[in-house]
């Protein structure tokens, strides 16, 4: 905190975000809105004090909308506003062909969130009331309140990333789908499959090497012996079969093994990409954080982009929607909670990158450990007063296991934030740094 004004870093980096905005979106300028949709756009020009001066519906596809861009600063140049400042929101991918026009037109762009079109509509009447017409003022006012940011420009490399990230995404999403959907089949037809007779007839001895040549093909590194064993004998067990199902199951089954197999090459495929790309971006060695692999690390970078961009390691944490949102007033202090906005994907992503770390990185280990104590002392004393009733003790268990789950929490927000310092101060991979060294953190303040 600053000894003379008393703002703090927060404030300083709030009020320099803010001047950037305001370098954008001069008070003697104009702000043309749009609303994008598929086949109509809605567009109005208006002032900073919220008077349209201009307002046109097209129907167009959004790359044609060049000269409507053009007609737009014609009316606000008309109106004796120079200064021109296009706003919209970045719903689906069309919102990049603005971005584009305006670059080609040399006219800043400025992005509205959704979630902040979405809660400042019910604040204009108290009403859900939606049209087009009346968004594309609402976006507009939106930018000249600077209730907007200046949109990522992504190079080749980054918008690659970025494309494979969510391809490998939507690739998990298939593949895990296809699981549970043969789980399911199987629950009613197996033990009876296509084959069984021909399986039944085996000796056990030929049914594993059966097993083993074909484990590989589907990722796999070993056979266990009992379970091949335990397979074996439910070959020729009808108990639970609902035989009417049976035969198309059995053939849904078959086709789901063909689609997760060719869901997992094709994730294969995307990965090695991936992979690829972190290296041509000069980021391998974020490979080099324990427990965290090069799929991993671009998966993160695909989400976030170029960490770069961030003011800070907190604004990346805060993207994730992984920052603590405290419910404290005067005497009152709720409990804390993440804050669940930003970009569900990247949390997604590190929640599921950390848990390898939580094993094999030490300063993650250590972390989480200092950080669930309190919650394994809770557990043994609750199961100390077994005897003061079932209750008390399922309260200590649900507690301790909260406890876990914030401390999970607070280790992927650390695994972004050193992804943060490693990617901004060009540094590789230090214990130290990650500890929290005060020595180590002289020269990388955002590291901790």
């Amino acid at each position: 905190m600053s000894k003379g004004s008393g703002t703090t870093r927060g404030d300083r980096r709030r009020n320099e975000r803010r001047e950037r905005l305001r370098r954008v979106l001069p008070r003697d300028g104009a702000v043309i809105g749009i609303d994008l949709a598929e086949d109509k756009q809605a567009i109005a020009v208006i002032d900073h004090d919220v008077r349209v001066l201009a307002r046109k519906m097209v129907r167009m596809k959004t790359f044609r909308l060049g000269p409507s861009l053009d007609w737009a600063v014609a009316q606000a140049r008309a109106k004796g506003f120079a200064p021109v400042t296009v706003a919209c929101e970045p719903t689906g991918p069309r919102w990049l062909q603005v971005q584009q026009l305006c670059a080609e037109r040399g006219l800043p762009l400025v992005c509205i969130q959704p979630l902040v079109s979405h809660i400042a509509r019910e604040q204009q009447d108290y009403t859900p009331h939606k049209t087009d017409e009346a968004d594309c003022v609402l976006i507009a006012r939106l930018a000249t309140e600077l209730h907007c940011y200046l949109p990522e420009q992504l190079d080749e490399a980054w918008a690659y990333l970025r494309h494979l990230g969510r391809r490998r995404a939507q690739l998990i999403t298939a593949a895990t789908a296809s699981v549970q959907r043969i789980r399911d089949f199987l629950s009613v037809a197996w033990p009876t499959v296509t084959e069984a007779s021909r399986l039944a007839g085996m000796r056990p001895q030929a049914f594993t090497a059966l097993v083993r040549g074909t484990v590989p093909g589907w990722g796999g590194q070993r056979v266990w012996g009992k379970i091949c064993d335990r397979i074996f004998a439910a070959l020729t067990d009808t108990e639970g079969v609902v035989v009417s199902c049976r035969r198309g199951l059995l053939r849904r089954c078959a086709d789901e093994l063909g689609d997760l197999q060719r869901t997992r090459t094709q994730l294969r495929a995307v990965e090695a990409d991936m992979t690829a790309v972190l290296a041509e971006l000069g980021l391998s060695r974020l490979a080099d954080i324990p427990g965290l692999t090069a799929v991993g690390a671009a998966a993160i970078l695909a989400e976030t982009g170029d960490p770069r961009r961030y003011d800070s390691s907190s604004s990346l944490v805060k993207h994730a929607g992984l920052s603590p949102s405290d419910n404290a007033s005067g005497a009152f202090y709720g409990e804390a909670r993440i804050s669940r906005r930003g970009r569900p994907g990247l949390r997604l992503t590190a929640w599921r990158a950390v848990w390898p770390l939580l094993t094999h990185d030490p300063v993650m280990a250590a972390k989480y450990q200092a950080m669930t104590q309190a919650a394994g002392t809770a557990a043994q004393a609750a199961a100390a007063r077994a005897d003061a009733g079932s209750r008390q003790v399922s309260a200590a268990a649900a507690a301790a296991r909260a406890r876990r789950a914030k401390a999970r929490v607070a280790c992927a927000a650390s695994l972004l934030r050193w992804i943060y310092s490693m990617v901004v101060h060009d540094t590789s991979w230090d214990p130290a740094v990650a500890a929290g060294s005060q020595h180590a953190l002289r020269d990388q303040p955002e590291a901790a």
